[in-house]
C-alpha cells in the first residue's frame, strides 16, 4: 500500500479508474449537461447537481447501503419505468424541436430552459435512471466494501474527483463548440441526435438491456 501520511493512494486511483469507467459514457445526463453547456445556460447548476448526486450516491454505496435497491424489486421497477417515460418525453420533444425555427440559434430566438426547468431536468435525468443507482451505490459499494474499513472513504473520494473533473469538463468545455452551433443546421443535428439517444436509451432500458449509463 502506498500512502503519503494518511493519504492511501491504491484505493484513491482504484476509485477514479471506477468511477470513470462508470461515469465518462454517452448518457441522456451527458448529453444534457453537453447541451446545456453550449447554451451557457447554468451550466454551473447543472454540473454541480451531477456532481453532488454521484457524491451522495458514491457515499451511499461505499457506507454499505448498496443492497437496499437490490432486495426491492418494486422500488427498482417504479424507477425503471419512470425513467422510461422521461426519456420518450424527452427524445421526442427534443426531434420535434429540430422543426420548430426558433429553436435554431444560440443567442437569439432559442428559447433556454430557465434555472427552475434546468434543475428539474438534470434532477430527473440523474435520479430517474436505476442504473444510476446500480452503478453508483452497487456496484462502486461493492468495490470499495473489497478494501479495509479505514481505506473506503479514498475510494469513494476517487470516484467523487472523476465526477466532479467530467462534469465540469464537457459544461465548460462545451463552450468552445458555440461557434459551430451558431449554424441552424448544428442545432438541427444536436436536436436529433438527442432525440434519438433518448429514445434508444428508453428502449434498451424497456427491455433490460441498458448498463453503465449515467
Amino acid at each position: 500500500m502506498i500512502a503519503f501520511d494518511s493519504f492511501c493512494i491504491a484505493p484513491f486511483w482504484e476509485g477514479c479508474a471506477t468511477g470513470a469507467g462508470l461515469i465518462i459514457a454517452i448518457g441522456a445526463q451527458n448529453a444534457f449537461v453537453l447541451k446545456q453547456g453550449i447554451m451557457k445556460n447554468h451550466v454551473l447548476v447543472t454540473a454541480f447537481i451531477c456532481v453532488a448526486i454521484d457524491a451522495f450516491l458514491i457515499a451511499l454505496g461505499v457506507g454499505g447501503f448498496g443492497a437496499v435497491l437490490t432486495t426491492s424489486p418494486l422500488l427498482l421497477m417504479i424507477a425503471k419505468w419512470g425513467g422510461v417515460i422521461f426519456l420518450v418525453g424527452y427524445g421526442v420533444r427534443s426531434i420535434w424541436g429540430a422543426f420548430k425555427t426558433h429553436t435554431l440559434t444560440i443567442d437569439r430566438g432559442r428559447e433556454k430552459p430557465n434555472l427552475k426547468s434546468s434543475i428539474l431536468m438534470i434532477l430527473a435525468f440523474s435520479l430517474l435512471n436505476p442504473h444510476v443507482y446500480l452503478d453508483a451505490v452497487v456496484l462502486l459499494g461493492s468495490i470499495g466494501a473489497q478494501f479495509p474499513e479505514d481505506e473506503r472513504p479514498f475510494f469513494a473520494l476517487g470516484a467523487i474527483v472523476v465526477s466532479f473533473v467530467w462534469f465540469f469538463s464537457i459544461g465548460y468545455g462545451a463552450r468552445f463548440l458555440a461557434p459551430l452551433f451558431a449554424k441552424p443546421l448544428s442545432w438541427k443535428i444536436l436536436d436529433v441526435v438527442t432525440g434519438v439517444i433518448m429514445l434508444m436509451l428508453a428502449y434498451l432500458l424497456a427491455v433490460g438491456r441498458l448498463g453503465g449509463i449515467c
